[in-house]
């Protein structure tokens, strides 16, 4: 049990783009309360400070979103170029909850064989 606890924990990597993720969640949902809190800003006639605050909101969401992209795209990478991460190719006979052309509802379908196949230029 230890040694499957051991392989499912995240390591800092994964730690990491778990963390930006979470700021750039946060930071994209303080937007609305930054734009209340600059309009109440501007109504006090601060128009400057009210634009600069939710303008600095934004662009902080925008960053922390991108960073956020950028650093799960690389995570991404890293996983799949690595042997941690196994990928499967399915043969025909593996696809299980597909239908086959036999199944078909329809009356008026006809099946081709790989010999009836042309190609198109």
């Amino acid at each position: 049990m230890t040694g499957w606890y051991a392989e499912r924990t995240p390591g800092g990597s994964a730690k990491a783009v778990i963390a930006v993720t979470l700021l750039a969640l946060l930071l994209v949902a303080a937007v609305p309360v930054a734009l209340l809190a600059a309009v109440v800003v501007m109504l006090l006639g601060h128009v400057v400070v009210g634009l600069a605050l939710f303008g600095g909101s934004v662009l902080a969401a925008g960053i922390a979103v991108a960073l956020a992209g950028m650093s799960g795209m690389r995570h991404l990478r890293k996983l799949l170029s690595g042997g941690s991460f196994r990928v499967l190719r399915l043969d025909g006979s593996q696809y299980t909850d597909v239908a086959g052309p036999g199944d078909s509802d329809y009356a008026n379908v006809v099946e081709l064989d790989r010999s009836e196949y042309t190609e198109v230029r």
